[in-house]
């Protein structure tokens, strides 16, 4: 059977040593090396053979952090990147994702991760599918101040629609109409139906 190899970069060596054995365990995959710090990790990019790699987003000591090193090791080795954390955070969730990493776990939940292993090197479009995802849900945040009928106008206006097209579509009137798409305004902290789309795709990363 052949094994998918895998590196680990984390700064406390006990951690590397359980992790290893941990997933050493599994019969398709194996632990091929393991780095310290972000030199070291860099240095084996271009020199070892692997296929995902897990690395620790808050590297002490370290020339970077493992956001950056994500950038970088992501320029060497056309790897699969896995960023893991100690805690649960939005923005650094977004920042690893942008950064190239395909997947997200936070080191209490380390039995997941032989399947996000798998997932990762089986699925090339994983990142994308992520920062749909992401994207979805800011979205989503973005439009929860809207009421239902100021939605409705908001997604038309996002379409291209203009504003006698929208009076039609949805049978209301210019006064109405106005009136919505100011609230909107408002309720987004914009200027201009342009402006809000822009924002709300800005804060939904597409």
């Amino acid at each position: 059977m052949s094994h998918i190899k895998v590196l680990l970069v984390e700064d406390d060596p006990d951690w590397i040593k359980a992790m290893t054995a941990y997933l050493n365990k599994e019969e398709d995959l194996l632990v091929v090396g393991a780095a310290e710090g972000s030199s070291e990790a860099l240095q084996l990019a271009g020199t070892l053979e692997f296929d995902v790699a897990l690395l620790d987003i808050q590297l002490s000591g370290s020339r970077l952090d493992g956001i950056q090193l994500a950038i970088e090791m992501h320029d060497i080795h056309p790897a699969k990147l896995i960023m893991l954390t100690s805690l649960s955070d939005e923005a650094v969730m977004t920042q690893a994702f942008t950064a190239g990493a395909i997947n997200y776990i936070e080191k209490a939940n380390f039995k997941e991760l032989p399947h996000a292993i798998r997932s990762a090197h089986r699925n090339p479009a994983a990142m994308e599918a992520l920062l749909k995802e992401l994207s979805r849900l800011k979205r989503e945040e973005q439009l929860n101040v809207l009421t239902a009928a100021e939605r409705e106008v908001f997604e038309l206006i996002e379409e291209g629609y203009t504003q006698p097209q929208i009076e039609k579509k949805l049978f209301k009137a210019e006064s109405t109409l106005k009136n919505q798409v100011n609230k909107i305004l408002k309720k987004l902290g914009v200027r201009s139906s342009k402006e809000a789309v822009a924002k709300v795709k800005r804060k939904g990363l597409h």
